[in-house]
C-alpha cells in the first residue's frame, strides 16, 4: 500500500447501562438461556432504552475517550467516519451530528453502511485518506441500536443483537498500520438478511408497520453457512497474500456473530482460542461496533507491531478481512 501507512493509535468504547440477559429474555419469548448460549455463545447484551436516544449517543461518547486517551482536541480531527446501520435519521448525516456533537467543527464527515463488514470497510476508507496525504488525523465511529430495529416477538433474531459502539483514531506512521485488506460482497444474499420497510422501496406507511416489516429478518441457515465459508476464507487469503501463517498472527479480531462462526474462522487460520479476541458472550453482535469493541476490551494486552487479522461477515452480503500492524503499546 506504499511507505506512508494508516496506524490505530487510540480506541474508544461505550456500552449502555441495561443488561439484557438470557434470563430476561425467557420472559419475553419462547427461548432459554441454554438454547441461546449453546447455539450462539451470548449470555447478555446492551440496550439503550430511553425515549430520543440513538446511535450517535453512543458514537460519541465512543469517541470522546479515543480521544481523551490520545490527548488530542476534537478540532484537529479532519474526517469523522460513522459506520452504522441504525442512524439516527434517513436523511440527516448521522456522521455531522457526532461531530458537531464532539466539538470537530473542522471536520468532514459521512456514514458508511456495509452491514457487520462496516468497520473494515470503514477502516479501509479511512486510511485512504491517510495514507494518501490527504488527512493527518481520522476518527472512525462504529456501532448500533440494535434494539431499535428488533422485533422482540422473533426469537431467531432478538437473541442475538446487542447495543454498543467503538471508535479508533487514525493517524499517519512509516512503520506499523493498516498493511492491506480484502473487501467483497454478493447482492445475492439480500434476500437472506435485511430490513423491508422504511427505504425508498417500501417506504414507511400503515402497511410496513402492520406487517412489521421496520424489523430486522434474518434467515439463519443460510446467513450461517455464507458467514461461516466466507469469513473462513477471506482470513486465510488475507494471510497467503502477505506470505504469513498462523503462527504470525498475536490475534484474530473477528466480527461476534456467532460463536461457532468465529472458531471456524480461528480454525481455518491454525490459531488457538487464546488469540482470538471474544466478548460475544456479554455484549451479543453490536453489528458495526463489534470490532472497535473488541479492540477496546484488549487494548491493554496490545503490543507495538502485533500482528491483528480481522474478519467480518454482514447483510447484503458483505464481508472482508484486514491484517494491520498494532502501533502502541498499553500506558
Amino acid at each position: 500500500m506504499g511507505a506512508l501507512k494508516s496506524a490505530i493509535t487510540a480506541v474508544g468504547g461505550y456500552l449502555p447501562e441495561f443488561v439484557m440477559t438470557n434470563k430476561i429474555l425467557e420472559g419475553m419469548v419462547d427461548t432459554s438461556d441454554e438454547w441461546i448460549t449453546t447455539r450462539t455463545g451470548i449470555r447478555e447484551r446492551r440496550v439503550l432504552k430511553g425515549e430520543g436516544r440513538g446511535t450517535s449517543e453512543m458514537l460519541v461518547k465512543a469517541g470522546e475517550e479515543a480521544l481523551q486517551k490520545r490527548g488530542i482536541e476534537a478540532s484537529e480531527v479532519d474526517l469523522v467516519l460513522a459506520c452504522t446501520i441504525t442512524p439516527d435519521m434517513v436523511v440527516a448525516t448521522t456522521a455531522a451530528k457526532v461531530a458537531d456533537l464532539l466539538g470537530c467543527h473542522n471536520a468532514a464527515a459521512f456514514d458508511l453502511q456495509a452491514a457487520c463488514t462496516g468497520f473494515i470497510y470503514g477502516l479501509t476508507t479511512g486510511s485512504q485518506f491517510i495514507m494518501s496525504g490527504m488527512y493527518k488525523k481520522v476518527l472512525i465511529v462504529a456501532g448500533d441500536k440494535m434494539s431499535s430495529i428488533l422485533d422482540y416477538t422473533d426469537r431467531t433474531t432478538c437473541v442475538i443483537f446487542g447495543d454498543g459502539a467503538g471508535a479508533v483514531l487514525l493517524e499517519p506512521n512509516d512503520e506499523y498500520g493498516l498493511e492491506d485488506s480484502i473487501l467483497k460482497s454478493d447482492g445475492k444474499g439480500r434476500d437472506y438478511l435485511y430490513v423491508k420497510g422504511g427505504g425508498s422501496m417500501y417506504p414507511s406507511n400503515e402497511e410496513t408497520v402492520g406487517g412489521r416489516q421496520h424489523f430486522v429478518h434474518q434467515e439463519g441457515q443460510p446467513v450461517f453457512k455464507f458467514a461461516v465459508t466466507n469469513m473462513a476464507d477471506v482470513s486465510g487469503e488475507i494471510l497467503e497474500r502477505n506470505q504469513l501463517t498462523g503462527e504470525d498472527v498475536a490475534w484474530l479480531v473477528p466480527h461476534q456473530a456467532n460463536k461457532r462462526i468465529i472458531e471456524a474462522t480461528a480454525n481455518r487460520m491454525g490459531l488457538n482460542t487464546d488469540r482470538v479476541m471474544i466478548n460475544i458472550d456479554r455484549y451479543g453482535n453490536t453489528t458495526n461496533g463489534t470490532l472497535p469493541l473488541c479492540l477496546w476490551d484488549y487494548e491493554k494486552q496490545l503490543r507495538k507491531g502485533d500482528k491483528l487479522i480481522f474478519a467480518a461477515f454482514g447483510g447484503g452480503f458483505t464481508w472482508g478481512s484486514a491484517y494491520l500492524t498494532w502501533a502502541y503499546d498499553p500506558d
